[in-house]
């Protein structure tokens, strides 16, 4: 992830008066692709995330003098994009729907999992995290693809690290089931 010390370096401008231009531009530049990858994994659509990016962003700037420094910068930025993410779903259930529709419409041949080549492997990837309910997908997401702690997963989603654990576990179950039966 991002280092401590430039985590630092952001806070000092963003909280100088002449700077905070500066520093955030510098949080922008350096928070801008993770975001963007952490948000799409839970939207999947490229459009919505970068919608959901901006209104990350733009809360950012607004709310980064109140941030207290008792979690890593980045956890609060996560948990940011992860709340205005859920809020995206949860105000736009249809396109959700028409998502889920257009992957699931597309054709994978029905030869070995081995000879499939990295695109239609991502597709089945894809797919199975698509029928995970969504807090599983999540934790999945968080664990698996972008190595997060347990504990840096529960200041993001409020969940408990038991929680976290029992949902990656029953994700992976059904991954592998998943994968095994396509």
């Amino acid at each position: 992830m991002i280092n401590k010390e430039l985590e630092q370096q952001i806070l000092i401008l963003f909280n100088s008066s002449k700077s905070k231009t500066e520093g955030f531009n510098l949080l922008v530049n350096t928070f801008k692709e993770p975001l963007y990858f952490h948000i799409r994994r839970i939207l999947i659509s490229h459009d919505s995330t970068d919608d959901v990016l901006q209104e990350v962003f733009i809360k950012c700037w607004n709310k980064l003098d109140t941030f207290n420094q008792q979690s890593k910068l980045f956890t609060w930025l996560y948990k940011i994009a992860h709340n205005e993410a859920l809020q995206w779903l949860s105000k736009n259930k249809k396109h959700i729907q028409s998502n889920l529709q257009q992957i699931n419409q597309q054709h994978i041949p029905t030869t070995t999992i081995f000879a499939k080549d990295a695109k239609e492997i991502s597709l089945i990837l894809e797919k199975a995290l698509l029928n995970l309910p969504q807090k599983q997908r999540l934790v999945f997401q968080y664990k698996y693809f972008e190595d997060l702690s347990y504990k840096e997963i529960q200041q993001i989603t409020g969940v408990s690290i038991g929680g976290l654990k029992a949902s990656y576990h029953h994700a992976v179950t059904k991954i592998k089931n998943y994968l095994s039966d396509h």
